[in-house]
């Protein structure tokens, strides 16, 4: 029955989301030959690097699934491509290391989307009526902003266990004058492009808020902001 139910689901998708089905199936297709090439050559850490990605992609689809979240397609394509580019090209195709400025544009991104996300978390709980709260534009902002730059340091405090428990170099450790610099540059890049890209969405998603879907930029806005699935809008689509 679980089958059926996977099947099911992924039919609909293709008929109602054909784009995004058919990046789902091209990017899923890309890391399963990465995979198998990775078994083959025995490289069992980018075996791993894999597995996570193929998992982060089915987050979207069970958060609307399961948890009755609307994701917009803007934001769940650069979720995916993020995942990707991340995973995938960053750590295997070792873009990090070849291409100038990946890392930073890849935090930037983290950022800006975290900040999205922490938004539309506190939003939705904000609008239930289950819950007597009333939160301001400015603190959902605020909260926004904070949330980013949480998920930001504990990707650090990731990147740490990594490189300290498995012998990684996720931080780009280099020599310095005799000794290793513990990756404290790269560290601090991240995080200053973390913030940036956080305190860009988290001032848009402020006005965002405080006109509550109107105005200059809430169209761009809105591609980013999860929302909450009415149980009308879903039978409506049964």
């Amino acid at each position: 029955m679980r089958i059926r139910a996977i099947f099911r689901d992924l039919k609909e998708d293709a008929v109602r989301r054909p784009k995004l089905f058919a990046l789902y199936f091209i990017l899923r297709l890309l890391v399963i030959g990465v995979l198998v090439l990775q078994v083959t050559n025995a490289n069992w850490d980018n075996v791993l690097w894999c597995i996570v990605t193929l998992i982060l992609f089915t987050l979207p689809s069970f958060l609307e699934k399961r948890v009755k979240i609307d994701i917009p397609d803007t934001l769940e394509v650069i979720v995916l491509f993020f995942a990707f580019a991340a995973e995938i090209l960053g750590e295997i195709a070792q873009f990090y290391k070849s291409v100038p400025l990946w890392d930073t544009i890849l935090h930037t991104s983290n950022g800006f989307l975290a900040a999205a996300i922490g938004l539309a978390l506190i939003d939705i709980l904000n609008r239930e009526e289950r819950f007597a709260i009333n939160l301001s534009p400015r603190f959902v902002g605020i909260f926004a902003f904070c949330f980013s730059m949480t998920i930001g340091v504990i990707w650090e405090f990731f990147e740490f266990f990594m490189d300290t428990t498995f012998g990684m170099d996720m931080q780009k450790d280099t020599i310095i004058d005799g000794v290793y610099d513990i990756g404290l540059i790269d560290t601090m890049k991240d995080l200053i492009v973390n913030f940036i890209g956080a305190l860009v969405f988290s001032i848009l998603g402020y006005f965002y808020i405080k006109n509550r879907g109107r105005g200059k930029h809430a169209n761009f806005v809105r591609r980013f902001v999860m929302t909450k699935i009415d149980k009308s809008d879903e039978d409506k689509n049964m």
